[in-house]
């Protein structure tokens, strides 16, 4: 029978590392418990396998047209495209600091509205969206 001493080891070396991680000095949180270092702006639609995927082929032409000009926003840390060909996503998630997030919001996500008229403006493509949300490594 094992004793009562390695039964508690063992249910401590069964929590996570990151679950015993001790909060960050000046992270911002959504609880004591939520914390987070990065926020994402993410813009969205819906692509039609129509034309051999015509409007896949101009949302990627989209985002090549303003790739760069993304990235030199001060705070982003991260572009990333996500392509579902399963339920027909295109996205684009930009991931910031929170100081340059406050600074980008406040400019209205420029390049976001050119991007989203274009992308709107594609034969084939719907749901243009957009959401805000955190991202933090588990």
């Amino acid at each position: 029978m094992p004793e009562e001493g390695g039964k508690k080891k063992a249910e401590e070396a069964a929590v996570a590392p990151e679950a015993k991680r001790p909060r960050q000095e000046g992270m911002p949180n959504i609880t004591p418990n939520v914390e987070f270092d990065t926020l994402a702006r993410e813009w969205r639609c819906k692509w039609s396998p129509d034309d051999d995927k015509a409007s896949l082929a101009a949302c990627q032409d989209a985002l090549t047209a303003i790739i760069a000009e993304v990235k030199a926003i001060k705070g982003v840390k991260g572009v990333q495209r996500v392509v579902c060909g399963g339920c027909n996503d295109f996205k684009v998630i930009v991931s910031i600091d929170p100081a340059g997030h406050d600074e980008w919001s406040a400019a209205k996500y420029e390049p976001e509205a050119s991007f989203l008229a274009t992308l709107t403006a594609i034969k084939g493509v719907t749901q243009v969206e957009t959401q805000t949300y955190t991202i933090m490594p588990c």
